[in-house]
């Protein structure tokens, strides 16, 4: 068996630094030094060496590099000696994003266990030249993966997102009875790879109450209830629309092990309510596995040292979890 992928040894993980002029290399930092961590896992950090912290070795992503680190080691995705902190800048966008190609060419070349990513700046990524709405749709693109999805979860609560970073009123219009059904399928899936057995899964609705049967909106009704039917007439355990302002409730006490949400805010208002510190995110549809912190890039802060590693380091731990499992 590969040393790699022996049962006995720490996951082996690539972790990107993110946005340099951001928090992600100071969250990083302060990852490489909780010691508990690296009692189940390995880490190969992507960034560039200006933002390398003291005492971390730099070395370059070959497997005999790979083979014979025991806690962490730097490797140099490039980028300038020096980034303005706190500002969005092109530079730093460049080297967020050399960043992020060279952890997903180790995830799927099968170097590596998983893939951690720390948080990106979207408005950097476009003044580099990359017009995404983020690492999700790169990620997509360059592994030719169509249905990439966003799962944030959050202790019990999992909610997979029907559309991502969209302004509200586009969101809304995207909503169709066929995409809803094959997102409750994707969700399915994912929630069985994750080692639930037979999911039970519940569909947020749109309008207050779920519409109140047509009172409060017809979209419920129109274009949601008939996903639900098709998902359950394929042999899906799915329940809804539910009220969207009880579904997440129910489901972070276990009622349901997943929530299909309609847009970006409906998901992530309860997942950093409920765990404003271990929130994360995993994708759907990678040929690898992907998980990052659900915060963003927090400039407002960057390098004053105020910053809480601990969204990234429950990501890499979490990660390392899914990972061993996914051994077998």
């Amino acid at each position: 068996m590969d040393v790699l992928r022996r049962n006995d040894r720490p996951a082996l993980l690539a972790l990107t630094a993110g946005d340099p002029s951001g928090i992600g290399p100071e969250i990083v930092a302060k990852c490489l030094e909780r010691d508990e961590l690296f009692e189940d896992l390995r880490l190969v950090v992507l960034g560039p060496a200006a933002c390398r912290p003291d005492g971390v070795p730099l070395g370059t992503a070959d497997r005999s590099t790979l083979d014979s680190f025991e806690r962490a080691v730097w490797v140099d995705s490039g980028g300038p000696e020096r980034f303005e902190v706190g500002q969005v800048r092109a530079e730093s966008g460049r080297a967020a994003l050399d960043a992020l190609r060279a952890g997903h060419q180790l995830a799927l070349d099968g170097l590596v266990e998983g893939l951690v990513t720390a948080p990106v700046n979207k408005e950097a990524l476009h003044l580099a030249g990359e017009q995404v709405e983020g690492q999700t749709q790169l990620l997509g693109r360059w592994c030719n993966a169509p249905n990439v999805e966003m799962l944030a979860v959050a202790g019990q609560l999992r909610v997979l997102l029907l559309t991502r970073h969209l302004p509200l009123a586009e969101a809304i219009a995207s909503i169709r009875t066929d995409r809803v059904t094959a997102h409750l399928h994707l969700l399915d899936a994912t929630l069985r790879e994750l080692g639930i057995a037979k999911p039970r899964i519940a569909l947020a609705g749109l309008n207050p109450h779920a519409g109140e049967n047509g009172l409060l909106g017809k979209e419920d009704g129109e274009l949601l209830a008939p996903a639900v039917r098709d998902a359950r007439a394929a042999g899906l355990d799915v329940s809804g629309p539910e009220s969207p302002d009880t579904v997440f409730i129910a489901a972070s006490r276990g009622v349901f092990d997943g929530v299909l949400a309609l847009y970006h805010d409906q998901a992530f208002i309860p997942v950093k309510l409920l765990d404003p510190d271990g929130g994360l995110t995993l994708l759907t549809g990678l040929p690898y596995l992907r998980v990052s912190p659900a915060h963003g890039t927090a400039f407002d802060i960057a390098g004053q040292g105020r910053a809480s590693e601990e969204n990234l380091a429950a990501a890499l731990r979490q990660t390392a979890s899914w990972a061993r499992n996914r051994r077998s």
